[in-house]
């Protein structure tokens, strides 16, 4: 019987353009790297209608009460747990909305714990400890889309029935991976051979910073260009808030400062505030009646001074 060669994925790979990087002087190292991060935005770009459909997803199921759990190892998951450590801050939403899991923990953050991927089963433990729900989506993040511990974490999703998505830079992996989105951006390999910290962890973080921000956007945390949703948690957050309130609404820097004082804080109500001439507890009322979308709320007619 004929043993099975083990195909090797595109991550893995020798990047022929970079074998003699070792020679190169150091402009030319910096010339060659910036050659090959060049591809990586094509790449993700050709995966726009699998992002969008993750999107679709992702927004369907926080609206059901559901969750984003991303899931990864190394890299891809400390990329994870960024990305979700920032929704808060950035869209206003509970620390719960979005959450990453890494292989090995939180000490996997700071501190390389390779051997943490290798156990299926830790991963679909990491599921169950987080109290993954069928209402939830899970989005597995590999490289080279066969990391053991991420692909036990998807296979136990599954099984409870929630939403399931995959983002990996290997294009020979995406038969095998059972999740309902695969979105692969094919970066081919990297400029020192099987680093993936380079161009799949560039593609890795565009591709999170779509999802979220795009499911954001659907759910009405911004309006125009601006997050009118954001946490006024220090100084630079607050001068964003009043310069934010100041350009929809036109008032001066001390009005805008005032109005934020009265809306205790949030931004959206204090534009509501204005427009709609109401109080607080009106503005926030009228906010909920329109989804929490900002554009409608102001759009109706002003209310009775």
């Amino acid at each position: 019987m004929t043993k099975r060669r083990k195909i090797l994925p595109t991550t893995e790979k020798r990047n022929r353009a970079s074998e003699n990087i070792d020679q190169l002087s150091t402009h030319e190292i910096v010339d060659l790297i910036n050659s090959e991060d060049a591809l990586v935005a094509g790449a993700v770009a050709r995966q726009r209608r699998h992002i969008s459909a993750a999107i679709n997803v992702i927004v369907s199921r926080f609206k059901e009460g559901g969750r984003l759990f991303y899931v990864g190892a190394g890299t891809s998951g400390r990329l994870g747990v960024l990305d979700a450590s920032e929704c808060p801050p950035t869209f206003g939403v509970s620390p719960s909305l979005v959450q990453g899991i890494i292989a090995g923990g939180r000490g996997a953050l700071v501190r390389s714990a390779e051997g943490a991927e290798d156990h299926p089963a830790d991963g679909a433990a990491a599921i169950v400890k987080r109290k993954v729900r069928a209402s939830d989506v899970v989005v597995g993040l590999a490289a080279c889309g066969m990391t053991p511990f991420v692909l036990g974490a998807l296979k136990g999703a599954k099984r409870i029935g929630a939403a399931t998505i995959f983002v990996t830079c290997a294009p020979e992996a995406v038969e095998h991976i059972p999740a309902e989105i695969i979105i692969n951006p094919v970066v081919g390999p990297e400029v020192v051979t099987g680093s993936t910290r380079m161009k799949a962890g560039t593609a890795t973080k565009l591709v999170l910073n779509t999802l979220t921000t795009g499911a954001m956007i659907r759910l009405g945390k911004v309006y125009g260009n601006l997050m009118v949703d954001l946490k006024a948690t220090n100084e630079k957050l607050r001068d964003r808030s009043i310069r934010i309130v100041m350009e929809i609404t036109d008032l001066s820097r001390p009005s805008a400062r005032r109005l934020l004082a009265r809306a205790e804080g949030s931004v959206k109500a204090a534009i509501v505030m204005h427009f709609r001439r109401v109080d607080l507890v009106r503005a926030l009322a009228i906010l909920k009646a329109n989804g929490e979308f900002l554009r409608p709320a102001i759009s109706q007619p002003e209310e009775p001074a």
